[in-house]
């Protein structure tokens, strides 16, 4: 039976013992990794959060106590041992364990709770399904490499912390229950009881908050925040996260793009010993988009995007003239060395490319005879190699060419070129190459909506020779906006704010919004502007994937101690669930019948 601790105190952690405490007691406790027994001796790998050291039980000297306790206990009890540290033998030395020189000689042990067998092995590497893993999350996170990235998450959340105090930033929490303003992702809705019919909002970012803390006066304000968006996941993104968030007043693009630059390069200095070197590179949104065809483009390799638009404009090959005479334009890449993939490896690239719009590819094979093309029918010799001079191909290159709208052209040939690098191992996960993408759209067109919809959100600032085409030509206008991109992936951003209640209104308009609807939604930031708004601007971090990019996870989900799967419910605690009935009666609610949905 697990007995009570009866006074015993631990007096380290389990890595905390080192050579420099051999001969001293120590009392230790966590759960049992493993544990090997011979005729004369028992090893039991004991478990905390900082790591695992080896006890051992002799089994010749021992009290019968210890040996009584050490018959019974079997992996992941918990207990607590008291013994001496010793060295260990030169031969038994253990280095893959941080406490793989000592040991600790058990005198004394407690069983303080006793385990199943749990459904999986709590180990570092372990071939089980994430679905498992997550049912039991709580036994998940006790694996040595989960509860590193937890831990990490943590110093990262006191770094920050400390860098923005000491920058004069002052920490406000913002409220969980607001209203909803819904333009952009879904909000996920409160019902209230008090107020009946009517609803909260929890934050999808505490963007209007940290505005109106502007024209409070704290002009420098921080938050680590939750926020919640109702909107399909994936494995960078969870129904709710966590920012860092910051805003600042008096203070122009520079000024916010010099005080994260600082702050990242403390952060990957304590967390990584790594100096990342500012300032970091910036590159207009035009720019990433046809270099790259991303707005968070991979500098890690080059791979470039072309535009061969100019070259194969009147020729007779359709699918290329449609797309230019319809506005769109013929782009490519080149896949260097890949020009000895077989046809089933090219027409997997292909079906990558469909998957983000594209109707197909044609491609070009450079070898030493001269090159070989699905669309050799259509152009001429001299064409073609005017279309390779045009990517610097060489013998084994493989050109993939797109027409499209370029919005397809650019998404299709985005993804295909990390596609391409990936599949040629040439990323370097030890390498972090840092950009600030800058000059966003300020709108961009919704097909879906016919209309005009924020390219961020609806408080970002155009830029100010962009202004005379607001009215004329908004789609030409660009924004104060600005976003922190690392290897691929937008790790944060941010905007210099509209402060003027003249612009907002404006933009309001522009977005479709009636006064009466502008007012209704956003008026108590635009009153608040009446009363004077200094300029400000802001940035927030995604804290899960910054972490995630930090720990080399693939996933945000492991490195969030109680995550969602990709449905958006928690298998642990088998959220969402149904409710009594007594609830919804006294919120007013009444649930229409569904095949999902069960009605008493």
């Amino acid at each position: 039976m697990a007995e009570l601790m009866q006074g015993i105190r631990r007096s380290c952690y389990c890595c905390d013992v080192n050579e420099a405490m051999v001969g001293q007691e120590v009392t230790l406790m966590g759960w049992v990794s493993r544990k090997r027994e011979f005729s004369h001796f028992s090893f039991i790998l004991l478990r905390d959060r900082t790591g695992i050291v080896q006890a051992v039980v002799d089994r010749d000297s021992c009290s019968r106590e210890v040996a009584d306790k050490d018959k019974e206990i079997r992996g992941e009890y918990v207990i607590a041992v008291t013994g001496r540290v010793a060295a260990r033998t030169p031969e038994n030395i253990n280095p893959n364990m941080k406490t793989g020189n000592i040991e600790v000689n058990v005198e004394s042990m407690k069983i303080l709770s006793e385990s199943d067998t749990p459904p999986f092995q709590i180990e570092e590497s372990i071939n089980v399904s994430t679905e498992l893993r997550l049912k039991y999350r709580y036994l998940d996170l006790r694996r040595p490499n989960v509860a590193a990235n937890i831990v990490l998450r943590h110093k990262l959340c006191q770094i920050v912390r400390q860098f923005l105090s000491d920058e004069g930033f002052i920490e406000i929490e913002t409220p969980m229950l607001t209203k909803s303003t819904p333009e952009g992702a879904r909000d996920y809705l409160v019902p209230s009881r008090v107020h009946p019919g009517n609803f909260y909002a929890l934050p999808q970012s505490p963007q209007l908050f940290k505005q109106l803390l502007m024209v409070s006066g704290f002009d420098r304000y921080f938050q680590i925040a939750k926020c919640f968006r109702d909107e399909d996941l994936r494995a960078d993104r969870q129904p709710e996260f966590t920012q860092i968030d910051m805003e600042l007043s008096f203070i122009e693009q520079d000024d916010v793009i010099d005080v994260n630059e600082r702050l990242i390069k403390k952060v990957f200095k304590e967390l990584k010993g790594i100096d990342v070197p500012t300032p970091f590179l910036r590159m207009p949104y035009c720019e990433a988009m046809e270099r790259f065809g991303s707005d968070k483009p991979d500098i890690r390799f080059g791979m470039e995007l072309q535009n061969i638009t100019d070259i194969v404009d009147g020729s007779e090959f359709g699918v290329f003239q449609n797309a230019i005479n319809a506005g769109g334009s013929v782009r490519g890449i080149n896949a260097e060395g890949c020009g000895s993939f077989p046809r089933k490896k090219i027409d997997s690239l292909v079906d990558v490319a469909k998957t983000y719009g594209a109707k197909g590819l044609a491609w070009i094979v450079v070898n030493e005879e001269g090159f070989k093309t699905t669309i050799s029918k259509f152009f001429t010799d001299d064409k073609i190699n005017e279309i390779i001079a045009r990517f610097n191909a060489k013998a084994g290159d493989l050109i993939l060419l797109c027409a499209d709208k370029d919005s397809i052209v650019f998404d299709a040939l985005g993804a295909l070129r990390l596609e391409v690098a990936k599949r040629l191992e040439i990323l370097d996960e030890r390498e972090y190459k840092f950009l600030w993408v800058t000059e966003f759209p300020l709108l961009e067109y919704s097909e879906e909506e016919q209309r005009y919809v924020a390219k961020h959100h609806p408080f970002t600032s155009p830029m100010d020779e962009d202004l005379q085409y607001i009215d004329t030509d908004p789609g030409r206008v660009r924004a104060k906006a600005y976003d922190m991109v690392l290897n691929g992936c937008e790790v944060g951003g941010g905007s210099i704010r509209i402060h003027s209640r003249e612009i907002q209104s404006q933009m309001f308009k522009l977005l479709g919004f009636t006064p009466e609807d502008a007012q209704e939604r956003f008026g108590f930031l635009l009153d608040a502007f009446k009363y004077g708004a200094p300029p400000h601007g802001g940035l927030a971090f995604g804290l899960d994937r910054l972490v995630m990019l930090l720990t080399g996870a693939e996933s945000i989900r492991d490195v969030i101690a109680f995550p969602k799967v990709k449905d958006a419910s928690c298998l642990l605690t088998d959220a969402p669930n149904t409710v009594d009935k007594i609830q919804l009666e006294e919120l007013g609610i009444e649930l229409s019948p569904n095949e999902n949905t069960e009605v008493e």
